[in-house]
């Protein structure tokens, strides 16, 4: 089982930028449009990225260049859970600092479209703890999430 996340073209460029974020992620399989093939209505892809199977730290995804019929949204986001605000610095730079876009709440999206969560494992905790409430309030006033604000709400 795995997700399949639409793409309207520059699927190897979007692998390569995922592979790049997470470590040990890898690319499992590629296969192209044959000869005069394409989305339905759309134009001769011969050549490019039809399908791409990779694994993103572990979870199997599969990038499909199927046209701008269908295009990613916020409806669908990829979870990325780290252990540190260094870490979600650096995958904050590299997804919105290359062209993406900051939302709320930890989330962010690529210049390709596809949305993610950058969430520090102490956010669960915190709001597992007799003190959720002000740190779901500090939590929603964020965009890019800080470890040292959400536990400042939750004293």
């Amino acid at each position: 089982m795995q997700t399949c996340l639409w793409f309207d073209g520059r699927l190897d460029e979007a692998a390569e930028f995922y592979l790049s974020l997470l470590p040990g992620s890898r690319i499992l399989h590629r296969s192209v449009y044959e000869e005069g093939s394409g989305p339905p209505d759309g134009p001769d892809m011969t050549g490019q990225a039809l399908t791409i199977d990779l694994e993103l730290a572990g979870v199997p995804y599969t990038l499909l260049n199927g046209g701008p019929q269908f295009p990613l949204s916020e409806a669908v986001s990829i979870v990325v859970t780290v252990d540190s605000q260094q870490e979600i610095d650096r995958l904050w730079e590299a997804i919105v600092g290359s062209g993406g876009r900051e939302s709320q709440c930890g989330w962010c999206s690529d210049r390709f479209g596809l949305s993610w969560q950058i969430v520090p494992r102490r956010l669960n905790e915190l709001l597992a703890g007799p003190s959720a409430e002000p740190v779901m309030k500090e939590m929603m006033q964020q965009v890019k999430l800080d470890i040292a604000r959400l536990e400042a709400a939750a004293r």
